[in-house]
């Protein structure tokens, strides 16, 4: 498996390299179990003194590490367990019951229904759907895309790894659903996340996909509906709608003329032609199900525009930003809302220097509402004597380098 981070995690007395474990769980088990036992946690040695990481074993018995709550932001900028305050995730707005943690794993509580009773009406519900509040107690297919990516550290960037592409998203994709369930499904089995294509293992994935589509439609008194991930390569018209293809997978996904129109409402910047100026990427979630003939339909779906290194950008001009500020060797993280539609967090925050600097990137223009947002955000800065980079896209890139940050490096 392709792995961009370094780490090295000591368990049960052993000091042992992250990327072997994950790849190799299952030759150390019985390491695993002992460790469990005895110490009832891991070590990460990405700091002195070393910090806790929780052992999990999945219903499978695969055993798997994660950060200790509440200790990601203690972890190096680089470590693959790093996270940011709690504050500045949209995490914070969901209950409990949305997403719960424990030892066999995470479960996530999806508000798209993924097996449809044919005996009672269906649901118009849609995940796409705005809905406003905290402590949610579901989460929507956007809430579901970006906790995948946020956990798959995703979100952050290091100059000391060396690339990503699609590889390593799907790696690192695949292990955080390796002890998750979606509404107590296991989500290796309700959610498809495409591999990259490889011509020896083309027969493999083409199987794959073939059990995943098996296990949709109509199985005794339900209809039921699947969940697909991939990077969104064309979107062409057709007659009744729109035709998706996604990187690495030869089957379209068909969505109606109606959804294809909301979708675009909910997600303008994903869809307009400013990105591709940036080299940006695009990736879907797609609830779907069988059609009559075979093809497969979306139901509901959430995308996402990325800079050319997969992190999530709310427009253009953070790809734009993005982009640069990994060209200039910067450590970053863009902060992501989940479903929350009030949450307002920095544009990236700057994981190099101590205490982190953030990124602001200003776009709108004449509009008083984002001008009232943007002075009350520079108030806050200034309030928490917070370093802050600023740009206002009708100027020049501001100067990225380290040392214009002016604080300490990490």
């Amino acid at each position: 498996m392709a792995n961009d981070a370094e780490g090295r995690v000591r368990m049960g007395g052993r000091t042992l390299a992250l990327s072997r474990l994950r790849e190799n769980a299952g030759e150390y088990a019985t390491l695993f179990s002992r460790a469990k036992a005895e110490i009832g946690h891991a070590e990460c040695l990405c700091r002195t003194p070393t910090l806790r990481l929780v052992i999990r074993c999945s219903r499978a018995g695969r055993y798997h590490l994660a950060g200790w709550p509440g200790e990601g932001e203690r972890h190096d900028a680089a470590c693959p367990f790093h996270k940011l305050a709690p504050g500045l995730s949209g995490r914070e707005a969901y209950s409990a019951e949305a997403i719960r943690e424990g030892d066999n794993g995470v479960s996530i509580r999806l508000d798209a229904v993924l097996a449809r009773s044919l005996t009672e009406p269906p649901t118009t519900k849609t995940s796409g759907e705005q809905r406003e509040g905290r402590n949610r107690r579901t989460v929507g297919l956007l809430g579901l895309l970006h906790w995948l990516w946020e956990e798959a550290q995703l979100t952050a960037w290091h100059p000391r790894w060396r690339r990503r592409n699609w590889w390593i998203c799907h790696a690192r994709l695949r292990q955080q659903t390796e002890d998750c369930s979606i509404n107590q499904d296991p989500a290796s089995a309700a959610l498809y996340i495409v591999p990259p294509f490889h011509p020896d293992t083309a027969d493999q994935n083409a199987a794959a996909f073939e059990a995943f589509k098996a296990r949709l439609g109509r199985h005794g008194p339900k209809e039921h509906r699947g969940l697909i991930l991939g990077e969104i390569k064309a979107v062409t018209p057709t007659q009744y709608g729109a035709r998706y293809a996604l990187a690495h997978q030869r089957a379209p996904l068909f969505v109606s003329a109606a959804l294809d129109q909301r979708v675009r409402r909910s997600y303008r910047p994903v869809f307009a032609e400013a990105g591709a100026e940036h080299d940006a990427r695009r990736v879907g979630l797609f609830l779907v199900e069988l059609s009559p003939k075979g093809h497969l339909t979306i139901v509901d779906m959430a995308a996402m525009l990325l800079n050319r290194l997969y992190i999530p950008a709310d427009s253009s001009h953070e790809v734009a930003m993005g982009n640069a500020l990994a060209d200039h060797g910067r450590a970053f993280i863009k902060p992501v809302r989940y479903d929350g539609t009030d949450a307002v967090f920095p544009d990236f925050v700057l994981t190099d220097v101590a205490p982190h600097a953030y990124v602001e990137v200003y776009g709108i223009r004449g509009r008083e509402a984002y001008e009232s947002r943007k002075r009350i955000k520079q108030a806050h800065y200034q309030r928490q004597g917070a370093d802050l980079v600023e740009w206002d896209v009708d100027g020049p890139m501001p100067d990225l380098a380290l040392r214009s940050a002016g604080r300490m490096p990490r």
